[in-house]
């Protein structure tokens, strides 16, 4: 990270119990040393024992990256810096409607059996990404499950965690795959309209699609960080934080930008859309 990027994160970091007196002792290491190791990992797909030595010992990265899925602090600090983006963006901090997709990824042979499954329409024995966005393509939930997982199955499971996480969403998009009993169900039982935004038989190649290229856009750059291009981690709970983390490292580069340049960072997609 570059001073301006650890700026950012210094700013958005959880705080330590042992800073507010709830017991437990000072970190033996630096965060920003710690944080940039994971990212490093995160970014280039490197095993852990090859974490260069210019970062700390390799087990004590590993064992900063477990303690940190295993207590919720990747999500929290994805978390708020995503309320940032949304700030510096002129948005509320907590959004009103989602997107919902999924992404199937080939398996590594450290991925266990138990966790893993073949997808048949991508024709991908692996692991399944299921991801709810904001209108932004910034990640509001990550759930990871075998390849055989139906989109409708794993949507039932993320829909009310959604609800109860962020109570203003009332509206989602969703591709084909979500049709059928899935609207009526979170309609009446989540109050939660589930709007199907479907590929005409008509179309042929490439074609944008409304809302749903915004969720597209952001699987897209998962792909971008070497670790995730495929599943290579025993527990799902792995492969949901190097997703989180992932996401932060983008999001702390925009808002570094932001901060730089004193004016909000938009895509280009958005920059089309404010001159119409």
């Amino acid at each position: 990270m570059t001073d301006a990027e650890w700026s950012v994160v210094r700013d958005a970091l959880p705080v330590p119990a042992w800073l507010e007196g709830r017991g437990g002792q000072p970190e033996g290491y630096c965060h920003r040393q710690m944080l940039d190791a994971v990212f490093y990992v995160t970014d280039n797909g490197i095993k852990w024992r090859s974490v260069p030595a210019d970062f700390p010992a390799w087990d004590r990265v590993y064992a900063f990256f477990r303690r940190w899925r295993e207590n919720g602090l990747v999500r929290e600090l994805h978390d708020r810096l995503r309320g940032k983006v949304r700030t510096a963006e002129g948005r509320q901090v907590e959004p009103t409607a989602a997107i919902i997709d999924s992404q199937s990824v080939k398996g590594a042979a450290s991925v266990p059996a138990d966790s893993r499954g073949y997808d048949g329409g991508k024709k991908i024995n692996g692991r399944r990404r299921h991801v709810i966005t904001d209108s932004l393509g910034l990640l509001l939930m990550v759930l990871v499950t075998a390849g055989d997982v139906t989109d409708r199955r794993a949507a039932r499971m993320m829909l009310p965690r959604l609800r109860t996480r962020f109570r203003k969403v009332s509206l989602m998009w969703a591709d084909g795959g979500y049709t059928g009993e899935l609207v009526d169900w979170a309609r009446q039982k989540l109050q939660l309209t589930l709007q199907i935004v479907k590929r005409s038989d008509d179309m042929t190649g490439f074609v944008v699609l409304p809302r749903r290229w915004v969720v597209e856009r952001s699987l897209g750059w998962l792909l971008r960080t070497r670790r995730l291009t495929r599943d290579y981690e025993t527990l799902p709970a792995s492969s949901e934080a190097f997703i989180y983390f992932s996401a932060s490292m983008l999001m702390v580069r925009r808002l570094a930008r932001t901060a730089a340049t004193g004016q909000t960072v938009r895509t280009p997609r958005q920059e089309q859309t404010l001159a119409a």
